[in-house]
């Protein structure tokens, strides 16, 4: 005899992806882009996972335009909202320069002009990597997770929990 299922609470994955031109106009969108899109999911500007995320989209956007540009190709932003993270995940197309890896970010010196990206990341980010495309699209994707302690999922949104 064979006991009813037990009922699983639903898994809620929300996603947004958008390909942008890799131009500095293309990075400045993209921010703004998953702004927008943490708002609607619940995850209120201001608040320090939208800060972190911001800060996170800027300069994985900005590395991809600057370093991992290939002329006549786009960049791709990724967004998910999975249970107690976001996600962010950005994929260019030059498979030639990688980034260091979490725990190889060294600091940079202060006069240093750049190199202060993934410093950022690394500090911003639970949790970040880089990984190879798949086999049919050339390039990497960088992927961070800013964690929201605390947060539950609803139905229609995401919202803390009360007081």
């Amino acid at each position: 005899m064979n006991a009813p299922p037990t009922p699983q609470p639903p898994v809620t994955v929300r996603m947004f992806t958008q390909r942008l031109s890799a131009t500095p106009r293309g990075a400045r969108l993209a921010r703004h882009l998953a702004l927008n899109q943490l708002h609607d999911w619940g995850v209120p500007h201001g608040s320090n996972a939208s800060d972190a995320v911001a800060v996170i989209v800027a300069e994985l956007a900005a590395n991809a335009v600057t370093h991992g540009r290939v002329p006549g190709r786009d960049f791709e932003l990724r967004l998910s909202l999975v249970t107690g993270s976001v996600r962010v995940e950005v994929s260019d197309t030059c498979a030639e320069r990688r980034p260091q890896k979490p725990g190889d970010v060294r600091p940079t010196r202060p006069l240093d002009e750049h190199g202060r990206g993934l410093v950022l990341v690394d500090a911003l980010a639970d949790r970040w990597e880089v990984l190879d495309r798949e086999a049919s699209a050339p390039g990497k994707t960088v992927r961070a997770e800013v964690d929201l302690p605390g947060w539950c999922v609803s139905p229609a949104r995401w919202e803390p929990p009360l007081p």
